[in-house]
């Protein structure tokens, strides 16, 4: 069970981490979000389109911690 972390421990956390890499995890989850919406044909393109940009955030978080790499599945 996830414990909660409070906010000024997470502010002091993402400190530490560079904002290029901020920015990729913003970028990954904004795509997983996208690609969940694109699920008929009609939707297929921005489907992979979103793929694409999903491909491209994950290089860099994996670049910076493999622990990072959002999927489809693990984000909310």
């Amino acid at each position: 069970m996830p414990v909660p972390i409070p906010d000024s421990v997470a502010t002091l956390i993402g400190r530490q981490i560079p904002k290029p890499v901020l920015d990729a995890e913003v970028e990954a989850v904004t795509a997983v979000y996208r690609i969940g919406l694109c699920r008929t044909p009609e939707t297929t393109e921005a489907r992979e389109y979103n793929l694409g940009r999903l491909a491209r955030a994950n290089k860099l978080l994996a670049a910076f911690d493999p622990r990072l790499i959002i999927t489809p599945g693990s984000a909310a």
